[in-house]
This record gives structure tokens, C-alpha cells and sequence, in this order.
């Protein structure tokens, strides 16, 4: 939780040059609160994990202060995993991710967690962007907010787009 605070509060530097489709790879370290009592990650704290890798995306775009601007936040809307391997105390392993486009209603990201090269676990992440008002926000919006106003949504991999529709976040 602290992880999180730390990327959401205290964003890390954009790496210039930076694309809206380029991967963000974070860095990270199983500490002992993330276990459970079977003394390996829970499986609640993946789902944190891949929400410190989803800020530091938004950093490295530089984008917490233009979304700041316009009151924008980001927000789940659905989200589905597989677990592959476990993950035990004090093993460092990577978070990667990256957009795999959007619709009208949302963005569409993939999260992948590795240790050492191995696949430990995958999550699609179906994401949108709310005012504080409360109002979504339309993802080409927040793209043109990014400074990628022009930009197209890369078509969806066919399965992604089939999961989108079958759990009701697809736009219709």
C-alpha cells in the first residue's frame, strides 16, 4: 500500500520521449505484507501490484499533472487475471505495461508480472476516467490531454476484445 501511495503521490520522473503505446516497466520487491498465510502473494495484493504499475505508466507519460489539470482520475472498470507461478518473500520481480487501445468507453491494458525472465501472472485491465464530478471522461480525451491528440486506438486482439464484451465494458 505504501508502494502505491509512494507512486501515486510522488510520481516518478516522465521519461522523455515517451509513447502512449511504449511499455512501462516497473521494478518491485515482495515485502512481508503482501504475503498470505500460505506465505506466498495474495492474491488481492497481484491486483495493488499492478495498480503501482498502472501510475508509474502515467508518469512516465508525464501524465499526472495534465490529468490534474482537468480533475481526470483514473478508475478500473474490469479486470480478469491468470496465475502462473508463485511469488515468495524478498523476490524482486517486474510489473510491464502497456496500452492495448481503447473505445469509446475505455482503455484497454495489459499487465504482466515476471521474475527472472519466468511468467509469474497476466491481467487485462479495462480502465476509464472520471471527473470529479463524477462524469466519465471519454478516452480519446484523455489521450489528447497526453499530447497524442490526433492518435488512433490500435485495433484490440481478438481476444481482449471478446473478454470486453463478455463482462459488459465493450462500447456498444
Amino acid at each position: 500500500m505504501l508502494q502505491l501511495a509512494l507512486a501515486t503521490l510522488r510520481p516518478r520522473r516522465a521519461v522523455p520521449g515517451r509513447d502512449l503505446l511504449d511499455p512501462s516497466v516497473t521494478h518491485l520487491r515482495v515485502g512481508l505484507g503482501d504475503l498470505d498465510l500460505y506465505r506466498h502473494v495474495n492474491n488481492g495484493v497481484y491486483l495493488q501490484y499492478m495498480d503501482i504499475g498502472r501510475s508509474n505508466y502515467l508518469a512516465d507519460l508525464g501524465a499526472f499533472g495534465r490529468l490534474a489539470a482537468h480533475r481526470w482520475y483514473p478508475v478500473v472498470a474490469a479486470s480478469t487475471m491468470k496465475y502462473r507461478r508463485s511469488l515468495t518473500l524478498g523476490e524482486r520481480f517486474t510489473v510491464t505495461t502497456r496500452v492495448l487501445g481503447w473505445d469509446a468507453r475505455v482503455v484497454y491494458l495489459e499487465q504482466v508480472i515476471e521474475r527472472g525472465g519466468l511468467l509469474v501472472a497476466r491481467g487485462w485491465v479495462a480502465g476509464r476516467f472520471l471527473s470529479r464530478a463524477g462524469e466519465r471522461v471519454a478516452p480519446t480525451d484523455v489521450v489528447a490531454a497526453i499530447g497524442e491528440a490526433d492518435r488512433e486506438s490500435p485495433e484490440l486482439p481478438e481476444d481482449v476484445a471478446a473478454w470486453a464484451c463478455a463482462v459488459d465494458v465493450a462500447h456498444r
